[in-house]
């Protein structure tokens, strides 16, 4: 039944979102033997379906990356400071300097912040499945791996002080209503801000930008491990940035964004000694 139920889902959704229902089955399952509930586990010699892949699918990747190249990214930001809404340029520029996960991002607390020692400690993640400004929970992270440290450079930590800043006049002023939970990502009365209006306020904002691109909010994940690897970074740093249980995971996208910077490369070396043969 497992095996049935799942490949037919297999027809519908993505690989990774038939992963972790599977996952989560075989989670339940593993607790119902601790329990003596059952037996033995139904999703032994379970066999994920492959999806099949059209030449149209392959095409459509092919065209629609996952991520923005450094220029792109540039735009975008420049975009986004000029026609961002409040708290855009921040949310986004962090996204994008940091690879962190939109819920750990808006579970981010001042004190999770050290200005001084300029790291940002991710501890936990946001959790609001209805998008409601207050039905949301705070969660552990995704894995053990996803609790760590990370640097952030002089231009982030000035855009931290200057929101802070902000935030403490806000604060003044809405303090019969404000709500402070010590949110760095705090809407006007200091609940944190709802992920789908992150999706809407990225969409709009992409409509500016001359791209055909699907850049979902977690696309600055790949966007930041990309300039990772331009600027040098080894696969073991990427992992632990970025916060990978799995190596494998780092591998995989480390491989492919690497393969699209040989190529870019090779493009300017094109273009340098065209005519010279």
């Amino acid at each position: 039944m497992h095996q049935s139920r799942i490949n037919n889902l297999s027809k519908e959704f993505s690989q990774n979102y038939i992963d972790s229902i599977h996952t989560t089955g075989n989670m339940f399952f593993k607790h119902a033997i601790r329990q003596d509930l059952i037996k033995t586990n139904p999703t032994y010699g379970f066999v994920m379906p492959k999806k099949h892949v059209t030449v149209e699918d392959i095409e459509e990747d092919e065209v629609k990356e996952k991520f923005l190249e450094l220029n792109e990214l540039k735009t975008f930001l420049r975009i986004t400071k000029e026609q961002g809404l409040n708290l855009d340029y921040l949310c986004f520029a962090t996204l994008a300097y940091t690879g962190m996960r939109l819920g750990e991002m808006l579970a981010l607390k001042w004190t999770d912040l050290d200005l001084t020692k300029k790291t940002i400690r991710i501890t936990k993640t946001y959790y609001n499945p209805n998008n409601r400004s207050t039905g949301y929970q705070l969660l552990t992270p995704k894995t053990k791996k996803s609790i760590r440290t990370i640097m952030i450079d002089d231009g982030l930590v000035a855009l931290f002080k200057a929101h802070k800043r902000e935030q403490m006049e806000l604060k003044m002023k809405q303090r019969l209503v404000y709500e402070d939970q010590d949110f760095i990502f705090a809407e006007n009365i200091g609940h944190p801000r709802v992920m789908k209006q992150m999706v809407l306020r990225l969409q709009r904002l992409m409509k500016h930008l001359d791209v055909d691109k699907h850049i979902p909010p977690h696309s600055f994940r790949h966007t930041h491990t990309s300039l990772l690897i331009e600027a040098g970074a080894g696969v073991k740093e990427i992992q632990e940035r970025l916060g990978h249980s799995d190596i494998n995971t780092t591998m995989n996208i480390y491989a492919h964004m690497t393969k699209n910077i040989e190529e870019k490369t090779f493009r300017k070396f094109s273009e340098l000694t065209k005519g010279l043969l």
